[in-house]
Formats: C-alpha cells, sequence, structure tokens
C-alpha cells in the first residue's frame, strides 16, 4: 500500500470521481428541469382535452384520470387573451414552492436540484411556465415533490455506479500504463543502484536499454555512466588509500632512521676537524628537511581526529601565535588583529591554532612581515580576512593552492599546509578560499559557523 503503483491508482480513481461530481451538478440540475418541463407538456396536453368536449365541460371522473396520468393536484392553463382551462380536484393542497420556468439561472437550477435532492419531507410545488404548444400560454401545475426526489435518486445512484465503474476501469488502464512506463523501470533502477551500493565491483545488475529514448532512457544512460566514474574513482581511493598506508609506514620508519642521523650530525657538529665544519651545517639542514617532510606527510596520512568544540577566544590564538612563531632572519614578523574582534567561537582550540599556523607559516616563508586578521560577523558565521604584505602567489600556483603535494612557497616545502588547514576548516563546518593575491600581498578568508560571542 506504500508503493508508487498504489498510490497512482488511488490518485486516479480520486481524480475521476472528482471529474464526475463536476459532471454531475449540472446533470441533476438538467434532469429536473427535464422533469417539470414534461409534466408542463402533459398538463397541456390534459387541458386541451377541454377543449375537445361539448360546452368545455368535462366529467369530474375524466378530470381525475387526466390528473392522475399529469401526476398534479391542479392545472391552469391562461392564453394570451385571457381565457383559462383549468383542471383541479376537489380538496387540492396549497402550493409551498413557487417555481418558475421562465429564463431559469443555470445556478440556481442548480441549488434548487440540491434543495430538493436534501429534503426530508414532501413539499407541494406549484410550477408555472410557458405553453410548449402556445408560447403565449401559461402553464401552472399543481403537485407533489417526493416522486421528482425520487427519480432524482434513482438517477443519481446510476449515475454513481457508472462513476465508479468509469473510474476503475480508467485507474485500472492508467495504473497498468504508469507501471509498464515508469513504476517497472523506476524499480529496476532502484534494485541496480541497491545492488550497487552493496557490490559496487558488480556489473551483473547494470542497466542497458538504449533503445528508449524518452527521460527513463536518459536516466538509464546516465546511471550507467555515473556507476563507471563511481568506479573509476573507487579503484583511484583504493588504490591512494594503499600507497597512503605504505608512505605513511615508510614515513614512521624514515623518521627513525632520520632520529639515528641527527644524533650523528650533532657529533660531528662537536667535531673540530675543518673539513667536518664545512660540511656539516649542510647535513643537518638535509636532515631536519628530511624529517619535517617525514612529519607534515604522516599528519596529513591521518584522517582528521574527532572535534573537540569548546569556547575559543580568537585573540587567544593569536597572541600564541605571536609568540611562538618563527620569524624570518631579517626582521621581526607579528600578526595583527583588527580592533573590536574579540570573538568567541566554538572550535577545537589545537586544530584551529593549526589552521593559521599553517597559513602564517606560508606567509612567512614568503617573505611577508606582517599578517593582519579582519574580523566580522555575518549571519551567525565568523570571516576572518587573513592579509599579508607578502609578494603574492604565481599565477602557475593558484590553480593547484589547496592540493596536496603541488604548490609551495618555497622549493623545499611539501605543498600540505594548505591542504591540511583546509581540510581542518571544513571539518569545523566552514570553508578556506583565497579571496586575493598580487604583488602587495595575499588574503586568505575562513568562513566557519560562530556558536557564541564574547
Amino acid at each position: 500500500m506504500r508503493s508508487l503503483s498504489f498510490r497512482v491508482l488511488c490518485l486516479t480513481i480520486f481524480f475521476v470521481m472528482v471529474s464526475e461530481v463536476m459532471i454531475y451538478t449540472p446533470s441533476i440540475a438538467r434532469f429536473r428541469l427535464t422533469y417539470l418541463t414534461e409534466k408542463m407538456d402533459k398538463a397541456h396536453l390534459a387541458a386541451m382535452a377541454i377543449d375537445g368536449s361539448p360546452d368545455r365541460i368535462i366529467s369530474q371522473e375524466l378530470t381525475f384520470e387526466l390528473l392522475d396520468h399529469v401526476g398534479a393536484y391542479e392545472i391552469v392553463v391562461t392564453g394570451p387573451d385571457g381565457d383559462t382551462r383549468s383542471l383541479s380536484r376537489p380538496m387540492r393542497p396549497p402550493g409551498e414552492v413557487q417555481i418558475s420556468l421562465y429564463s431559469p439561472m443555470a445556478m440556481e437550477l442548480v441549488f434548487d436540484a440540491f434543495d430538493a435532492l436534501f429534503q426530508t419531507g414532501n413539499r407541494i410545488l406549484r410550477v408555472t411556465g410557458p405553453a410548449p404548444m402556445e408560447s403565449a400560454a401559461t402553464v401552472t401545475v399543481t403537485l407533489d415533490e417526493f416522486p421528482l426526489r425520487a427519480v432524482m435518486y434513482d438517477y443519481s445512484w446510476r449515475i454513481l455506479t457508472l462513476s465508479v465503474l468509469i473510474s476503475v476501469f480508467t485507474a485500472a488502464l492508467v495504473f497498468v500504463s504508469l507501471r509498464w512506463l515508469l513504476v517497472r523501470p523506476l524499480e529496476r533502477i532502484t534494485g541496480s543502484l541497491v545492488a550497487f551500493r552493496k557490490r559496487p565491483e558488480d556489473r551483473s545488475t547494470d542497466l542497458d536499454d538504449r533503445a528508449r529514448r524518452d527521460e527513463i532512457g536518459v536516466a538509464l544512460r546516465e546511471l550507467g555512466l555515473m556507476k563507471e566514474e563511481m568506479r573509476a574513482a573507487l579503484r583511484q581511493r583504493t588504490r591512494l588509500a594503499a600507497l597512503g598506508t605504505a608512505v605513511s609506514k615508510i614515513s614512521h620508519d624514515l623518521r627513525n632512521m632520520l632520529a639515528t642521523a641527527t644524533l650523528i650530525s650533532d657529533r660531528l657538529s662537536m667535531s673540530q676537524d675543518p673539513d667536518v665544519q664545512k660540511v656539516t651545517p649542510t647535513l643537518v639542514k638535509a636532515i631536519d628537511r628530511a624529517a619535517a617532510l617525514c612529519s607534515t606527510t604522516l599528519n596529513f596520512a591521518r584522517e582528521t581526529p574527532p572535534l573537540k568544540l569548546a569556547p575559543v577566544r580568537l585573540a587567544e590564538i593569536v597572541a600564541e601565535l605571536n609568540a611562538e612563531l618563527v620569524a624570518p632572519a631579517d626582521g621581526a614578523f607579528r600578526i595583527v588583529l583588527s580592533e573590536d574582534a574579540d570573538f568567541v567561537l566554538q572550535a577545537d582550540r589545537d586544530q584551529m591554532y593549526r589552521v593559521f599556523a599553517n597559513i602564517a607559516s606560508n606567509a612567512v616563508n614568503a617573505g611577508a612581515d606582517t599578517l593582519r586578521l579582519v574580523v566580522r560577523e555575518e549571519g551567525g558565521r565568523l570571516l576572518v580576512d587573513i592579509v599579508d604584505n607578502g609578494p603574492g602567489i604565481p599565477e602557475e600556483g593558484r590553480g593547484r593552492l589547496f592540493q596536496p603535494f603541488q604548490f609551495s612557497s618555497r622549493r623545499d616545502g611539501t605543498g600540505l599546509g594548505l591542504t591540511i588547514a583546509r581540510d581542518l576548516v571544513q571539518a569545523h563546518g566552514g570553508t578556506l578560499t583565497l579571496e586575493r593575491t598580487g604583488a602587495s600581498g595575499s588574503t586568505f578568508r575562513v568562513n566557519v559557523p560562530l556558536r557564541a560571542t564574547a
């Protein structure tokens, strides 16, 4: 009962029944009008019997027979010259409801028809209208409403029965058509997607319906292309995962080896031999660079640990960076926080510190001596523009800025600093983007949710 087919079936029956109701409304009004018009015709014919009798007088027995044939209490036909022909019962009831058939309005006929249907007792109707064969004459008939309501009920039940049959038949045709054209293909697509989720490498559940040129055919072809792209991405991801595991193990073992080499280089630095003193600084720098590369690679290979969110004051992170960041050789490096920017945000302090430290380190390595943090709140989010006064980012490196191992501001860099910073910002539900770069410096923007303000 929750399937799409069952819902389509129910909706089709419902809409057909609504259409039938809209058709029934004017039909029942027309049926009532036709019934009353036929009564007027019979009444006029019954009154014409008076013209065929001697002295225009008929017996009471014939009068009752004519009235019974019409189903009326009284018939009055008034000619254009004022002459009157009438048939009536001695004890006729007075008319309770006056009905005029002269130029009836459509809405009035509808309202009167439903008013008659909803009556519970009998009413006496006094119907007035033009004579069928004498347009200038007027016919007035007094009759019971109960027989009219009985035939209206019978007509309504016939319409209802026919509507139900039509709706069920139409719904069955629509159901079969939609199931064949739409529901069955969707079931196949759904089954293929479920099987692909369970076993992406299994091609036996792939659908191939290239003959279809409708939307379902397009969806099937696009689904096939998507599966192939996903399989290729999964194969690439598997290879990268295996490669990452291998690189992590190699980096870990290599870092242990470099630790031993560092101890030996420290002993060599204490040697008094001039030749040893000459080559030792170069060896130490090479070992330090190799150790730094191993550490950075290991940090990148690790998944981002679960965040420990807590209120973090941005000014404290800036103060810590100013105290711990290594200054360039040609002068001091400082980070300046804009005024009225002492915001408190919900974040992992250590991870957020790594974000700003990586960006600041890149600025230092590029030759900047000042880093300005321009902070503002916008729509419940904290926007931090990190502006440096370095030489800017070369054109060829801008497109590869956040790709691992692709671009670095120095020759011996790994190209992982901005990649790690971006991943950490995304883990906080934010974004890290390059807003501007040029000869006067670069601007990076950190956009993260702000949960609390100072």
